[in-house]
């Protein structure tokens, strides 16, 4: 099967002050740096950098004069998928909006085209990372991805809020930024949440059992807990086998915290996970994702003694949404894609039978990765 990269292009925007304009106040002149005749695909990271002003209150990204993304937060950015543009020339343009409420003239946009297709379908879209936030700040970056990319369900591998994953650290560092996604948030604990004995404060933040599934669409989705039991004939490793067991739906998804493979030097593999990936590739799962380690790795389908499979599981190390970058050891054989020291999060599209993945850096980033599965 072929697998895709998907590069994300910035399109940059600059905002240049101009004497005051008949109309608009502020006497701002909106200048896009975009060549017509781009070819624009997928996914896109739409950026304006301010240069003189300092008043910018908001700015509103629009195509064809309709409204994609509104920002309220420096340094601006929309994250844009292109496939839900009709093939063909479209106008890109940005409306600055001042703190005193006057705007920016709209009037010089740059037309590009979009050659993206086909159009997305209304599939289901998860996106989510772990290890995400020692303070109020860490989280923000790729809370905004959230906001942006408004999937249906955040998911969350653990190590959500640190030291200590207390109730009043998840007010303070979690809540305000991932917080915003919280009513559809379908979380995992992390190690740092049981620094304290039975995870209270992740608990009580979130009020959802110790392990759980959830179906959506034809996917039948996961949440397990690395830190308590899952050996075998465990409560959790019985409660999975016989959940595999009931359902119907054709996709599987797990995830948790710690991974059962990882080239990360902080951590590397966790063998014990092992009655977990035994489990699940026994039912033709198709893909986990984990925490832990503060990278992102992507493996090739393998079984649970690592080995390639085209038959086996996918898994993604997603530890990138914001506490920390870790670095790698030697490579693991299955391992095929890895990066160490950007933040971002893992957004999947679930279709029937298959899945489209990619990895969304936070604003400033470059890395990415992206490319389609089809189920097992």
């Amino acid at each position: 099967m072929m697998l895709t990269r998907v590069v994300p292009l910035i399109l940059v925007a600059l905002l240049v002050l101009a004497a005051p304009a008949s109309g608009h106040k502020a006497g701002w002149k909106v200048r896009q740096d975009i060549r017509a005749g781009n070819t624009l695909s997928g996914t896109v990271e739409w950026t304006v950098t301010q240069t003189t002003n300092t008043s910018i209150s908001s700015v509103s990204f629009r195509v064809d004069g309709t409204q994609q993304c509104l920002d309220t937060t420096s340094p601006w950015a929309c994250v844009l998928d292109t496939r839900t543009l009709a093939n063909g020339q479209h106008t890109f343009s940005v409306l600055a909006i001042a703190q005193d409420g006057h705007t920016t003239s709209d009037s010089d946009p740059t037309t590009v085209s979009n050659a993206s297709s086909p159009p997305p379908s209304s599939d289901p879209v998860i996106a989510g990372a772990g290890d995400i936030a020692a303070d109020a700040n860490d989280g923000e970056p790729t809370a905004r991805l959230l906001d942006q990319i408004n999937p249906t369900v955040v998911y969350t591998t653990g190590d959500n809020a640190y030291p200590d994953g207390t109730l009043a650290q998840y007010n303070a560092y979690y809540d305000p930024t991932w917080g915003r996604h919280k009513a559809k948030t379908k979380p995992t604990p992390g190690n740092h949440e049981y620094h304290f004995s039975g995870a209270p404060g992740y608990f009580s933040y979130f009020s959802v059992p110790a392990y759980y599934s959830y179906d959506l669409g034809s996917w039948h989705l996961i949440a397990l807990n690395s830190e308590i039991s899952v050996s075998s004939g465990s409560a959790q490793e019985q409660w999975l086998r016989n959940d595999l067991a009931a359902t119907t739906e054709p996709c599987i998804l797990a995830y948790w915290h710690r991974p059962r493979f990882s080239s990360g030097s902080d951590h590397g593999s966790n063998s014990s996970m092992g009655p977990l990936w035994n489990a699940l590739y026994a039912h033709r799962a198709d893909v986990v994702l984990n925490g832990h380690e503060h990278v992102y790795e992507r493996f090739a389908k393998q079984s649970p003694s690592g080995q390639p499979d085209p038959q086996g599981i996918r898994q993604f190390t997603v530890g990138t949404g914001g506490a920390s970058h870790y670095g790698f050891a030697t490579p693991l054989p299955t391992s095929e894609v890895r990066n160490g020291n950007t933040f971002g999060v893992l957004k999947l599209t679930l279709h029937p039978s298959g899945y489209d993945w990619q990895f969304v850096p936070v604003t400033g980033a470059t890395f990415t990765d992206g490319g389609s599965n089809t189920c097992n």
